[in-house]
């Protein structure tokens, strides 16, 4: 799902008990389906690697259910594009586009993978070609089907560079891709990747440029969502207007700021028909209006509380709240590409300036918990004290690696972060705590709304420490990993907005994924982890619980292992 723009962006995790993938593959079927099952054996070790999907972010239910009708109203704040799903890299966007669009694989609660998406089967002999098999008759919302040129000439399109989609880098593995990249000044070589084509209206094959045994896993991301030919006659009007595959559809445009109402696809062809006649996705700059207007019965559903109503939210909703751990992570991300913080130590000094502990207990009042890891604790390969030498408070050694690095504490420190997100004051908080350990002023830049503020990162616009929230696209510590810090990942073709590049992690990382079973990728990706950890790009401050609130007016409140809420399950009572 990529960066998100609230405050309840991260969050302590539960560790559950991590099933092994041999288990998942008998009871889903695996990766490679029923009629494959002779080839699990020979593949499940490398298929194994570093998903171990933990049993996390259970589905906190709310009962309800039965005959529903009426439209309900969702708070969110601006989304940064308009609704491609290769340039919807936000949770803002994000929140729209799963209602209007069905992925091709599902996750259940435990965050094993499932079939419940477009895709009949998702198989491969060697890891490296793939073959996608779509379940038959699925229409767009325009009545057009849904086939495999459908999903071919979406990812060709968000692969290409010239059509500069945020979510590119995630055809990147498919060979062919290199030769839609433009180089400088020029065209790219192509315009359809080799390793990709449609062999008949319900398969597509997919060649890899190396093995990736969690590809399966990886379809489950809504960049893999696929386009209509409505699309490709006016891309602009359809920004705006978007035609999907999922249990809602638009029939008005977009108003920027304000949102639109996307009502019941009474054709959809999944298993799940939405319950409610529509959803109000309404646009709020600052989430203590919309709390107010949930209270106030003005708003029905909301999923970022404002910090000061942290404390006192259950007590005010009972039964209408729901708290949930979050797959996610918070960081203060760092300009690598400013002179100011392009060594290490600074980064290093800075990390361990900060107090993570009291913030969150001042603050956040107990629902943050201090992050001393990189990826979330959902994840297989997750080790909580991975970064305690650098994410730990260490005030004498924080000064002496300033002092090392010449830092120049005479010029103050900008601060970034998103405005409507409730950040400033524990943003206000961490520079409070550089002041007073480092004796370094700083400046808070928090006057960019949420899709202003990732433009300007990808523009290498950022000209100190800026807070970064991340939610995984997926189940797996390569989310975690990859996407943010890979070379390969670079903005604004990927997400990594601190520019940070490194022959070894991207070695790590490539190491990972052809490992031969799960402890010997696992490994590789902890190595990965701890050259990030020596070189800190990023310093991980929080992980989070996300607390939500509604009126009497809805029920059946379903929390997805993704972050999602599961908007096609709610009822309007």
């Amino acid at each position: 799902m990529g960066p998100c723009a609230d405050v309840s962006w991260c969050r302590h995790f539960s560790r559950r008990a991590i099933r092994s993938w041999e288990a998942i593959a008998l009871r889903t079927n695996g990766i490679f389906g029923r009629r494959r099952a002779s080839r699990v054996a020979a593949s499940i070790g490398s298929l194994a690697l570093v998903i171990g999907l933990a049993a996390a972010c259970g589905g906190g239910g709310t009962g309800g259910g039965g005959e529903s009708g009426g439209t309900y109203s969702y708070q969110l704040g601006e989304p940064e594009n308009p609704f491609l799903p290769a340039n919807t890299t936000e949770s803002e966007g994000h929140k729209v586009l799963t209602a209007l669009w069905t992925q091709l694989v599902t996750f259940d609660q435990d965050g094993n993978l499932t079939y419940d998406g477009v895709a009949e089967s998702v198989t491969s002999d060697d890891n490296t070609t793939w073959t996608v098999t779509l379940k038959p008759d699925w229409t767009f919302h325009d009545g057009t089907p849904v086939t495999a040129e459908s999903y071919v000439r979406a990812w060709n399109y968000g692969a290409l560079s010239t059509n500069a989609q945020g979510a590119s880098y995630f055809f990147e593995n498919i060979q062919g891709y290199d030769d839609l990249q433009a180089p400088e000044d020029g065209q790219p070589a192509a315009t359809e990747m080799s390793g990709l084509r449609a062999t008949d209206d319900s398969t597509i094959t997919v060649t890899l440029k190396e093995p990736f045994s969690i590809y399966p896993v990886t379809l489950g991301y809504t960049a893999f969502d696929p386009l209509p030919d409505a699309f490709f006659n006016d891309p602009t009007g359809f920004g705006r207007r978007p035609i999907g595959n999922g249990p809602f559809m638009a029939q008005e445009d977009w108003v920027p700021n304000q949102g639109f109402t996307v009502v019941r696809y009474d054709n959809y062809s999944g298993s799940e028909p939405a319950q409610a006649d529509g959803v109000e996705f309404r646009v709020y700059t600052e989430p203590t209006t919309a709390y107010n207007d949930v209270q106030a019965g003005n708003l029905d559903l909301m999923k970022t509380l404002p910090p000061d109503a942290l404390g006192t939210a259950e007590q005010t909703f009972g039964d209408r709240y729901l708290q949930e751990p979050r797959p996610s992570i918070t960081s203060l991300a760092f300009p690598t590409y400013d002179q100011r913080y392009a060594d290490p130590r600074v980064r290093q000094a800075i990390s361990m300036g900060i107090d993570r502990g009291a913030i969150a207990e001042s603050i956040f009042l107990g629902s943050r918990t201090a992050a001393r890891s990189f990826v979330s604790p959902v994840v297989e390969g997750y080790r909580e004290d991975a970064c305690a030498t650098t994410c730990d408070l260490n005030v004498e050694q924080a000064n002496q690696l300033l002092d090392e690095a010449g830092f120049d504490r005479s010029q103050p420190i900008d601060l970034w972060f998103n405005a409507g997100g409730g950040h400033e004051e524990w943003m206000l908080a961490l520079g409070n705590q550089l002041r007073t350990n480092l004796g370094v002023e700083f400046n808070l830049r928090g006057d960019l709304q949420f899709a202003q503020y990732l433009p300007l990162q990808d523009e290498r616009g950022m000209t100190g420490p800026f807070r970064a929230g991340w939610i995984m696209d997926y189940p797996s510590m390569y989310s975690f990993l990859q996407p943010l810090y890979g070379t390969a990942a670079l903005a604004p073709a990927g997400s990594n907005v601190t520019f940070y590049s490194s022959p070894a992690f991207d070695q790590a990382i490539s190491d990972g994924n052809n490992a031969p079973d799960v402890d010997a990728a696992t490994a590789e990706y902890q190595r990965a982890e701890d050259i990030l950890i020596t070189d800190m790009p990023a310093t991980p401050l929080f992980y989070e619980l996300d607390q939500m609130v509604w009126s009497p007016r809805i029920s059946n409140i379903e929390y997805l292992v993704n972050g999602d809420i599961d908007l096609a399950a709610v009822t309007v009572d």
